[in-house]
């Protein structure tokens, strides 16, 4: 029997509390790492916050596929995919930051229907689901009504390995108020769909990054769009709260590698 949109989501809140609060619970093994790389860090605790969410999710739906940040395979069938990042800005995490969050969103029949965000330092819950409004602590989310581009604060992140990524975050820092990067983009949605910034743009991301985000961004009344799909799983993406859309993305498309 197919589950309807606010039962997977009952799942995805029960999975994202499981990974979120066992990060947690271990803050102080932040530490433990399990791979380095030039600008990022994998921790012992990616891989077993996700064995959290995961477990939670196949007791529920164990015939449902499942994709993560630190394993699975994407796919593409009438089978309900779940996507999961278990500690999305585990740089954050890592250096004690509160910014970070455990993401687990459920994709249906080509879209997601359901999501749920995690944020345990900020004991922060953002959900969503298709047809559902979005909501932190069950309380109503509504994106901004700012509409002048040096009024707007925007999120961003850079690839430092891609110049089109560099001369972007300078096209868009002479023409916005301020340009934030916060270091985890499932964070810089929540934050959008709350009213407290009006867009979000990355040249390169992830699928289990944004999947459950955009949903509660989209569902708070944000304009998102994918700009450019590189593969199933990543994207040139763009999130606003509508009335700074074409502006920005225009400004986007402008910029030359």
């Amino acid at each position: 029997m197919s589950l309807l949109p606010h039962q997977l989501l009952s799942v995805a809140e029960e999975a994202a509390y499981a990974a979120g609060s066992h990060a947690l619970a271990n803050v102080e093994r932040r530490h433990e790492v399990h791979l380095r790389s030039a600008h990022d860090v994998k921790l012992q605790l990616d891989i077993e916050c996700q064995r959290c969410a995961a477990e939670v999710i196949r007791r529920h739906c164990p015939s449902h596929d499942f994709l993560g940040e630190e394993g699975g395979a994407f796919t593409d069938t009438a089978t309900p995919l779940w996507i999961v990042d278990p500690i999305d800005g585990t740089v954050n995490f890592s250096h004690g930051l509160p910014l970070w969050c455990s993401s687990v969103a459920v994709r249906q029949g080509g879209k997601i229907v359901a999501g749920a965000v995690f944020a345990p330092m900020l004991n922060q819950l953002y959900t969503a689901t298709v047809d559902g409004p979005a909501l932190c602590n069950s309380q109503p989310l509504r994106v901004s009504t700012v509409n002048r581009l040096d009024e707007a604060i925007v999120f961003t992140g850079i690839f430092k390995d891609q110049p089109l990524s560099m001369n972007l975050f300078t096209s868009l820092s002479r023409s916005v108020q301020k340009l934030r990067i916060y270091g985890s983009a499932a964070m810089d949605l929540c934050l959008l769909a709350a009213g407290r910034a009006e867009a979000y743009f990355e040249s390169k991301i992830y699928l289990w990054d944004i999947a459950a985000a955009g949903l509660i961004a989209e569902r708070a009344g944000a304009r998102v769009e994918v700009l450019e799909q590189y593969d199933p799983v990543c994207c040139r993406y763009l999130a606003t709260n509508g009335p700074l859309h074409e502006p920005l993305k225009k400004l986007i498309l402008a910029a030359k590698a």
